[in-house]
């Protein structure tokens, strides 16, 4: 399939990529061991993010976002990514969020989200995942229903980033129970009205730094004007935003590849054993040459989806190949960064030990890979 090429200039794109390596790697990566150790959520660091464009990167500058495509924000999140991948993590949460009210928002409900969103003022939840609604998201039964001339909303929300300090969360909730998928619709519920409740953070494997737990609704009185969008359609729409969030975390698992790609190769340099440099070994040297083929290959996939999307092609099958290849990749490289590493590889406080527990969420989040590969399947059989 030919694809189109990106909207804008080669310099444009590579001063995103210079402005955002360059804070990554002065700004986030000193400082990703401790947010990891220490599961710090790094507030001051976001803050600073705001301030450059880097929340809600493709939402118009006129709503403090960046204002680029989605191939300048795969560039962005990889580049987040090499630094921590929690930051990006965070990064590719609040471009969902802003996209889905910028896209489906009253003009008085992008004036009141947008800028505090992309301003890093309003934090953000993106509550869709239950206890038996995960993978198949048509069987959450949280409901939204009328009450007066607004909603009363009950329910639980499983595993969701952010939820123990979020503001607001975009709530999926059934507004029709008869009508299964076709009777969903979407809410802005503001997290510190009565009858909201958080449990604990959850101790997590990797991205120690993203703060993720579960959400309770109890009859939370929830206003008319905040159903985000039209009534009952509120499954379609979350779709609609799902394929840029696979090539965001497509973006983001091949930038922790890169991380323990150039961990690996630095660390080959200087290792020696039988008194050479290991990165004199043949056996090395060809591990360092598959990781760097299959971190191309992946990167390859995610910008050809973020270029469907840009152009407005379909990208269902793009998109899902972007995010389980690349997933699959980081695991299986930040593996062979870790064996690179020996001994020292497995200890604490070494970044591929991290960069190894963060890749396993990406086989996870957005979609499982094995849902992305039913997805590919029926794409390919339709």
């Amino acid at each position: 399939m030919l694809v189109e090429l990106p909207r804008n200039s080669a310099d444009v794109y590579a001063q995103i990529q210079e402005m955002t390596a360059d804070f990554a790697r002065e700004q986030i990566r000193p400082q990703a061991e401790r947010f990891d150790r220490e599961e710090e959520f790094p507030e001051d660091l976001f803050k600073q993010m705001a301030e450059l464009g880097l929340f809600g990167v493709t939402i118009p500058e006129s709503y403090g976002g960046g204002d680029v495509d989605t191939y300048g924000y795969a560039i962005v999140m990889e580049e987040l990514s090499k630094g921590y991948s929690s930051v990006a993590d965070q990064c590719g949460l609040v471009e969902l969020v802003s996209s889905l009210i910028y896209q489906y928002g009253t003009n008085a409900q992008k004036e009141e989200y947008l800028r505090s969103i992309t301003g890093f003022k309003t934090k953000v939840a993106y509550c869709l995942t239950e206890a038996e609604a995960g993978s198949d998201l048509s069987a959450i039964k949280t409901t939204a229903l009328p009450d007066g001339s607004g909603w009363r909303l009950d329910g639980a929300k499983l595993w969701i980033n952010n939820a123990p300090l979020a503001d607001i969360g975009i709530v999926l909730a059934r507004t029709d129970p008869e009508k299964g998928h076709r009777g969903m619709s979407v809410f802005i519920v503001d997290l510190h009205a009565p009858g909201v409740s958080r449990g604990p953070k959850e101790e997590k494997m990797g991205q120690r730094g993203s703060h993720v737990g579960p959400l309770f609704f109890d009859g939370v009185a929830v206003p008319g004007d905040a159903l985000l969008g039209e009534l009952h359609r509120g499954f379609y729409m979350i779709m609609s935003v799902l394929e840029k969030g696979r090539v965001g975390i497509g973006a983001l698992a091949v930038g922790i590849a890169q991380a323990g790609l150039e961990a690996a190769r630095d660390y080959a340099r200087t290792r020696k054993q039988f008194g050479s440099p290991i990165a004199e070994f043949q056996g090395i040297q060809w591990n360092l040459a598959q990781m760097a083929m299959e971190i191309a290959a992946a990167r390859g996939l995610v910008h050809r989806a973020a270029l469907l999307l840009d152009n407005a092609k379909p990208a269902t099958e793009a998109s899902s190949m972007a995010k389980c290849y690349a997933s699959d990749m980081a695991v299986r490289q930040t593996a062979e960064a870790l064996q690179i590493f020996g001994g020292s590889g497995y200890i604490k406080g070494y970044e591929v030990e991290r960069l190894y527990r963060d890749a396993k969420i990406t086989q996870i989040y957005e979609g499982t890979n094995q849902i992305q590969r039913t997805i590919i399947a029926r794409q390919l059989l339709k």
